[in-house]
C-alpha cells in the first residue's frame, strides 16, 4: 500500500480510487455527448426514427381499432341479412313478397325490416339528363322500419311516414346525396318518370353500405312506378345470444323451396375482417420499425467505436491517474445508453405527435399506447447498452501507457 507521511510523521494511506457515485458517472458519461453535439445528434437520429415509427404504428393502430370497436359497440353484432341468390343457371332469383313477415314469426327475431330494388327506374337531378345513367344510384323500396332496423340516423330532414310513403318523396342515402348534388331536403329530383321531394339525407351506415348509394321511396309509392313486391334485401335483428341460431334457419325461412338461392351475411364480421387486417398491417410495420432501430443501433456502436479510437489519450490519462477498467467502461457504456435514450425519448415525442395528428384528421379517439411509450424508451435503452458494449470493453482493455504512447 502507498503511504505519505502525516502531519505526526506517521505514514498514512493514500486515498484510493473509489467508485464513482451515480451523478458522477452520468456526467462523465455525458462529456463525449455534450463535446460532440451534431455527431450525436446524428447518432441518435436512427433511434429516433425506429422509436417514432413504432409508437406511431401501435398509436395509429390503437385509434383504429379504438373506432371500429366503437362502431360495432354502437351497431351491434345481431344484424343479419338476406339477399337474392342464382340458381343453377345463374340467373337472379326472387324472394317471395312474404318471406318478410315469415322471418318475423322466428321467435328469437327482434325486427325486421326489407327493401326491394325498383329495376326499372333510375333517379336523376333533372329530367334532361341521360335517363340511362344510373351513376350508382339504386331506386328502392323501402319499409318504414328500416332506420331502425339497420341503426341509420336521419343527418338532414325527416324519414318517410305513413302518409309520405304513399306520395313521390324520397330518402337519399349519403353517397347518392352527394352525386346528385342535394344538400337540403326539399330538393325536387327526376324519379321513375316523374318529379320527387326529397325528405330526407341520411347519414353514412356502417352496417349497410348499399343504402348509403340508394334512393329511398315508400313500397307504396314503388309499386306505382313498376316495383313487383319482391324483396332484394331483408334485414333482421335478432336476440345477441341467438344470432347464430337465426342464421342457421333464416334461408330455409325466407325461401322454403329455394332456400339455396338466398344468400346469408352478418355485416358485423366485415368490421371484425378489418380489425384483423389492421392487426396483421401492425405487425408488418412493427417489424419495418424494429429494423429502422436495429439500423440505428448500429450507427451508435459505429460513433462508440469512433469515439474511444479518437479518445484515447483521455483513457490513458485516466487510467494513469487511478481510474479502473469498471470505471473507463461504465463511462463509455453510459454514454452509449444516453445516445440512444436521446433518440429513444426524441421518437416517442414524435411517434406521439403523429399519433394524435393522425386521429384528429381522422376523427377518432386518440389512444396514447402508454406500453408502447414504456416499450420504447427500454428498447432504446436497451440498444444502447448493447451497441456501447463492444466500444467499452475496448476502452477498458487499453492499457495507460499504449494509450498514451499513441497520443
Amino acid at each position: 500500500m502507498n503511504t505519505a507521511p502525516s502531519r505526526t510523521g506517521a505514514p498514512a494511506p493514500l486515498p484510493a480510487s473509489g467508485r464513482l457515485s451515480p451523478g458522477d458517472v452520468i456526467r462523465v458519461g455525458l462529456v463525449g455527448v455534450r463535446g460532440r453535439p451534431l455527431r450525436a445528434c446524428l447518432s441518435a437520429l436512427g433511434i429516433a426514427i425506429g422509436i417514432a415509427a413504432m409508437v406511431a404504428i401501435l398509436g395509429i393502430t390503437a385509434g383504429s381499432q379504438a373506432q371500429i370497436e366503437a362502431q360495432i359497440a354502437k351497431v351491434g353484432t345481431n344484424l343479419l341479412t338476406a339477399t337474392t341468390g342464382h340458381d343453377l343457371f345463374g340467373t337472379k332469383s326472387e324472394l317471395p313478397t312474404e318471406s318478410a313477415t315469415m322471418v318475423s314469426r322466428i321467435a328469437p327475431v327482434r325486427q325486421v325490416s326489407a327493401v326491394g330494388t325498383v329495376s326499372n327506374a333510375t333517379v336523376h337531378r333533372n329530367d334532361k339528363t341521360d335517363q340511362r345513367d344510373t351513376a350508382g344510384i339504386a331506386v328502392q323500396g323501402t319499409r318504414l322500419d328500416l332506420p331502425t332496423t339497420i341503426g341509420a340516423t336521419i343527418a338532414k330532414g325527416t324519414w318517410l311516414n305513413a302518409a309520405t310513403e304513399q306520395y313521390p318523396a324520397v330518402v337519399l342515402g349519403s353517397v347518392a346525396a352527394d352525386r346528385l348534388g342535394v344538400h337540403s331536403p326539399g330538393t325536387p329530383v327526376y324519379l321513375g318518370g316523374q318529379w320527387f321531394t326529397v325528405a330526407g339525407i341520411l347519414s353514412p351506415v356502417t352496417l349497410a353500405p348499399e343504402i348509403d348509394r340508394s334512393a329511398l321511396i315508400g313500397w307504396d309509392a314503388a309499386a306505382k312506378i313498376g316495383f313487383d313486391g319482391h324483396p332484394t334485401t331483408i334485414y333482421v335483428r335478432s336476440a345477441d345470444e341467438a344470432v347464430n341460431d337465426v342464421h342457421d334457419v333464416l334461408a330455409q325461412t325466407v325461401n322454403p323451396q329455394h332456400p339455396d338461392q338466398v344468400n346469408i351475411s352478418r355485416p358485423s364480421d366485415a368490421l371484425t375482417t378489418a380489425l384483423a387486417v389492421k392487426n396483421t398491417f401492425k405487425l408488418m410495420f412493427l417489424g419495418l420499425g424494429a429494423i429502422a432501430l436495429l439500423v440505428g443501433g448500429i450507427g451508435v456502436a459505429n460513433t462508440m467505436v469512433i469515439s474511444v479510437l479518437e479518445r484515447r489519450a483521455e483513457i490513458g490519462l485516466r487510467r494513469a491517474i487511478g481510474a479502473g477498467r469498471g470505471q473507463i467502461k461504465l463511462q463509455f457504456l453510459t454514454e452509449s445508453v444516453a445516445l440512444s435514450a436521446l433518440g429513444g425519448l426524441s421518437g416517442v415525442v414524435i411517434g406521439l405527435a403523429v399519433c394524435v395528428g393522425w386521429a384528429r384528421n381522422q376523427n377518432w379517439p386518440v389512444t396514447i399506447p402508454a406500453q408502447a411509450v414504456l416499450a420504447g424508451v427500454a428498447a432504446a435503452v436497451t440498444i444502447g447498452a448493447l451497441a456501447g458494449l463492444y466500444p467499452a470493453t475496448r476502452a477498458a482493455r487499453t492499457s495507460p501507457a499504449e494509450a498514451l504512447a499513441s497520443s
